[in-house]
């Protein structure tokens, strides 16, 4: 039987020759610079090819070089970010870009070592960007890729632990290609795992250039694989959310800058399941008179390690103040960064319910 090196040596030519030939043409794909792999590979991160496509377009034309990006507004940053999720991936391109001006004279590094000391980028992005923009015989190794290796050999290893995660990567670099083959390479493994070595639902093996060579497939036992151990349950959070209105415009206020959604925009809310009494009191403690307590229909947001359940009350003031904002709904969608998980406030201020 071949050694995992040997297997390797045959298979990797094999995805740089399909991927060649079947690549979808996407955006990021069209002109390959630095600047562009790294934001979509950021933009990539935890989020679906088909919502990221807009929001790079949008993203390029309002920030077409990592210049324009360092001097880049934060409110207009997070406003262009505004439903993207993991807020702090815009906040380190920021960070980065000023790096890289300041350091780089306004072009990333090369090595993958230099790219992960820039904020936000780790040893997935740093390789992506080192070996698509560059060249460099550098892996990248996401969960496509530990997907992919875990059925091509038959792993019995576990791919949410870090030792797996390096020893694959370990066990890449080896038999890593240089120039234009690494950058085919990388996308070409990332593109198998996505359309082919599938996640969910039963992997397209007739369709796979390494199905010839699959341990897995060989002894049919391609979902047997990779093996994984389940994530931590997420924790359900209670939260109450106060939309107080006066005269058509409603209440925001900004989140503290550091912790779960930091710096962003938010409708007033507390921990914890609130009366339509308690709420008009914690209203009143604000220095607002509240003239009607109504509820409205409750949301959910799911969070990567916790999940909120919330009650909501729209509150009609008979003035404004407190320690918020008062602004318009037409005023809030267009110029503040609302997170996802207040989407439903704003489906809530801008229905008909809400305007009678």
């Amino acid at each position: 039987m071949k050694t995992e090196t040997e297997r390797l040596n045959t298979c990797l030519p094999l995805v740089v020759a399909w991927y060649d030939r079947v690549r979808r043409p996407l955006p990021w794909r069209q002109e390959p610079t630095p600047y562009h792999v790294w934001l979509s590979e950021i933009m990539l991160q935890q989020t679906r090819i088909e919502a990221v496509i807009p929001y790079y377009q949008r993203f390029l034309a309002q920030y077409p070089t990592v210049a324009a990006l360092a001097q880049a507004e934060d409110e207009r940053l997070m406003k262009l970010w505004e439903g993207l999720g993991y807020y702090s991936r815009a906040r380190n391109l920021k960070k980065a870009a000023v790096q890289i001006m300041e350091q780089y004279g306004g072009h990333l590094p090369q090595q993958a070592a230099a790219l992960k000391k820039l904020p936000g980028i780790g040893d997935y992005t740093a390789g992506a960007i080192a070996s698509i923009a560059y060249g460099q015989p550098e892996p990248a190794v996401d969960g496509n890729v530990l997907r992919v290796l875990a059925r091509l050999l038959a792993s019995e290893e576990d791919i949410a632990l870090t030792g797996t995660k390096a020893r694959f990567t370990a066990l890449l670099r080896q038999c890593y290609p240089s120039g234009r083959e690494a950058a085919l390479l990388t996308e070409g493994i990332m593109e198998l795992g996505e359309t082919i070595c599938i996640p969910n639902g039963e992997a397209k093996c007739a369709a796979c250039p390494l199905q010839a060579h699959c341990l897995a497939h060989e002894t049919d036992t391609v979902a047997r694989y990779p093996v994984k151990s389940p994530p931590k349950e997420r924790r359900p959070e209670q939260r109450t959310v106060l939309l107080l209105r006066h005269d058509g415009r409603y209440a925001i206020r900004k989140r503290e800058g550091k912790g779960l959604l930091a710096g962003l925009w938010e409708f007033p809310n507390v921990l914890g399941r609130l009366s339509p009494a308690e709420a008009a009191a914690w209203a009143e403690a604000q220095g607002l008179t509240v003239t009607a307590c109504a509820p409205c229909p409750p949301g959910k947001h799911i969070f990567t390690h916790v999940e909120w359940h919330m009650e909501a009350f729209l509150l009609d003031c008979a003035g404004e103040g407190g320690p918020f904002l008062w602004k318009s709904p037409a005023e809030i969608s267009g110029e503040y960064s609302v997170p996802t998980a207040f989407r439903f406030c704003m489906k809530l201020i801008n229905g008909k319910a809400l305007r009678d």
